[in-house]
């Protein structure tokens, strides 16, 4: 499986992020069927806290009940599993905060050579969702203002030029708004990755102007997790384009 190209082939796509500490036993199976019946293009796992140790667990019943790739969304470089197809090596590019731009990464490193997960580079940037999120508060950082669009026009621009393959543009789990329309445009048209847009979509009208604002893959957690219906109808959203 060469996931780097699904992200990659021009196609909209949809990702359920699972919060191992939320899901387990009968809850994560339904949440796994529902996500097969609904062509669901991948499951993305981890946190920014985990307390439970059972992402392998998670990952192993995905994989058991259904044929969606599993890409792990790590917290940090204990979030390593061989059971996943691949993982988002994320360089928090928003932030300033070393052990999240490469510290952890050395950690991880030989990890994850020997684990035969497919490595995918991915710029992560923070911006600022109207509230503290876990996300914001587990690696120190500020994020990107939610009306600077050139701070992220400029940051994506630096992490496709050092080599990153994807970016991921994130109001961080809880979010109180999702990303402004007008950045996810700008930053779309001036980098030549796939972008990838999470936090605060909590409607299928929303993640269509999403969609049309140029995002190539959205993210949906907390609000999938408050209401399975709306699993559906993001599905449905997607494949309309």
């Amino acid at each position: 499986m060469n996931l780097y190209s699904s992200f990659s082939d021009g196609k909209k796509k949809f990702a359920v992020l699972v919060d191992p500490d939320k899901y387990n036993g009968k809850r994560l199976i339904d949440l796994v069927t529902l996500a097969r019946e609904s062509m669901v293009s991948y499951f993305l796992v981890g946190g920014s806290l985990l307390s439970k140790g059972n992402i392998g667990e998670t990952i192993r019943v995905i994989r058991e009940n259904c044929n969606i790739p599993v890409v792990i969304f790590p917290g940090d470089e204990l979030q390593i599993d061989p059971q996943a197809h691949g993982i988002l090596l994320l360089s928090l590019i928003s932030g300033r905060n070393p052990d999240l731009l490469i510290g952890k990464h050395v950690i991880a490193a030989p990890y994850l050579r020997k684990s035969g997960l497919e490595i995918l580079p991915t710029g992560y940037m923070l911006i600022d969702s109207g509230r503290s999120t876990t996300a914001l508060y587990m690696s120190n950082s500020m994020p990107i203002p939610r009306d600077k669009d050139d701070i992220a026009v400029s940051t994506a621009i630096a992490g496709e030029m050092l080599g990153l393959k994807l970016i991921y543009m994130d109001g961080g789990s809880g979010a109180q708004h999702a990303i402004p329309l007008s950045m996810i445009e700008r930053v779309s048209a001036n980098i030549n990755i796939p972008v990838i847009i999470g936090g605060g979509i909590r409607t299928p009208e929303l993640a269509s102007d999403i969609f049309k604002a140029g995002a190539d893959v959205i993210v949906v957690g907390n609000a999938i997790e408050d209401d399975q219906s709306l699993l559906k109808k993001i599905a449905e959203v997607t494949y309309s384009f």
